[in-house]
């Protein structure tokens, strides 16, 4: 899978973790987009035909809804939830084994926003 990492997720053991499992892995910091606004890290997403992770829910469940809305597209936006709850909480090797359950479902990417939690 192709993934952006927002600032909220743009860890590099997260990033390793990643392409350690064949993940094709961009961070804002390697594409000068560190700091950017939410909406500045989807449109990259968009424009690299990335799926976007983020730990920041409520923001982009908004800028998803915001898309259907206006019948727009994107490739997806996995969010990873933090309640301070150890079993609920996702570490980076949790979030790895999530993204490889999340595809071998089969589960539609495109035009979702898909809580990864639900994915343990």
């Amino acid at each position: 899978m192709r993934i952006y990492l927002d600032d909220d997720s743009a860890a590099v053991v997260l990033a390793q973790f990643l392409q350690q499992a064949g993940h094709d892995v961009q961070r804002p910091v390697e594409v000068g987009m560190s700091g950017e606004d939410d909406p500045v890290h989807l449109i990259q997403a968009v424009r690299q035909d990335r799926v976007l992770l983020t730990h920041n829910h409520r923001d982009f469940e908004n800028l998803h809804n915001l898309i259907g809305e206006v019948k727009g597209h994107h490739p997806s936006i996995l969010v990873v939830r933090k309640d301070n709850n150890p079993k609920r909480d996702l570490n980076f090797p949790g979030i790895v084994r999530a993204i490889g359950k999340l595809l071998a479902a089969g589960v539609e990417m495109g035009d979702h926003c898909c809580v990864l939690n639900h994915w343990r």
